[in-house]
């Protein structure tokens, strides 16, 4: 049997029907909402031949676990992404970008990271199985559809994998705020694997020292840290900037 997923929220279930319609099993709305946003979700599914039940909002909470579904709920089977890292090596080479995220446990800030990963064309997010939040409806709906996009692949063993990316030539690159070089200042290109950390207590000691080099991104105001996803955000435009600036 596949595995199914409940996703929620205008967003996230306008990109599965965009990108992957076939993998949506059973759709629910709120029977009470009439607004124009459900008319053009509802008119997008009658378009595409998918059937929607009508069902009472007690029913979408129940099934979401929260009253920020939007009165829209999807059970959907899984995505295929590749999820495979050695795959992934083979398949973009010198164009690999990966985000390694370190202890990430808000689902919130997972969902924004797999936005931004996403808008900066990250081949796939990394994460320690142990120590990082799952994906969830709360994830897809922050995400708003980049879950869909962006391959989530969790790993037993963190440093290992560093490792075995470092040893295919894929350059690992982590953050900390102690790190004598800043972003702007330092050298780096494709294949690589930015690393960061939750903020407030960045990267383990084990994945620190095992990143090829570690940078700090500077900050010009009264603020000690940014949010993962900021930070995550600044330090892939970095990345595409100088990608775009190659002759």
């Amino acid at each position: 049997m596949k595995k199914t997923a409940i996703i929620y929220g205008f967003h996230a279930i306008k990109s599965r029907l965009r990108h992957y319609p076939d993998t949506l099993q059973e759709i629910y709305v709120d029977q009470e909402r009439h607004d124009q946003r459900m008319q053009d979700i509802k008119a997008l599914l009658e378009e595409k031949s998918i059937e929607f039940k009508h069902v009472d909002v007690q029913r979408l909470h129940g099934l979401t676990g929260t009253r920020r579904h939007q009165g829209i709920v999807a059970i959907a089977s899984a995505v295929p992404l590749i999820n495979d890292i050695d795959h992934l090596v083979d398949t973009y080479q010198n164009n690999l970008l990966l985000l390694v995220l370190d202890g990430i446990q808000d689902p919130h800030n997972l969902g924004a990271c797999l936005r931004v990963a996403d808008a900066m064309g990250v081949h796939a997010i990394i994460a320690p199985k142990d120590r990082s939040v799952a994906l969830s409806p709360t994830v897809a709906k922050v995400a708003s559809g980049a879950m869909d996009m962006v391959p989530y692949i969790p790993v037993t063993n963190l440093a290992r994998t560093l490792r075995d990316l470092k040893d295919q030539q894929v350059w690992v690159i982590g953050t900390d705020d102690q790190a004598k070089d800043d972003i702007m200042n330092a050298s780096f290109s494709q294949p690589l694997a930015w690393v960061l950390g939750a903020e407030g207590e960045g990267l383990r000691r084990l994945t620190r020292e095992t990143c090829d080099q570690l940078v700090r991104i500077p900050m010009f105001g009264s603020v000690e840290s940014l949010n993962v996803s900021v930070a995550a955000g600044v330090c892939l435009y970095e990345t595409k900037r100088r990608e775009k600036s190659v002759v």
